[in-house]
């Protein structure tokens, strides 16, 4: 991917010449003020799909789905912690 470094009075100028080739030639443009970094023109991404539409990112087996599924079940017998002992009434540290 082609990086240029252009500054702010120049990406005015230049502004729909610049987005045609961060669009179509995938390039990548840093504007400066200064010397200093400024912004960033980067190509627009598709639309990120959804997690759901991952295909082969994890089978049915995985060792993820086990863990899971033990986290679930763990839920329902969860029993508290005891962090102090109590006698006769009177919680002591």
């Amino acid at each position: 991917m082609n990086r240029q470094i252009v500054n702010v009075a120049e990406a005015k100028k230049q502004l729909s010449e610049l987005l045609g080739r961060v669009a179509y030639k995938k390039e990548q443009i840093l504007i400066t003020k200064r010397g200093k970094p400024m912004a960033r023109l980067v190509p627009a991404e598709a639309e990120p799909k959804h997690l759901a539409e991952a295909k082969g990112w994890l089978d049915d087996g995985d060792e993820f789905f086990e863990t899971i599924d033990r986290i679930i079940l763990d839920r329902n017998t969860h029993k508290p912690r005891i962090l102090a002992t109590v006698q006769n009434n009177e919680i002591s540290a």
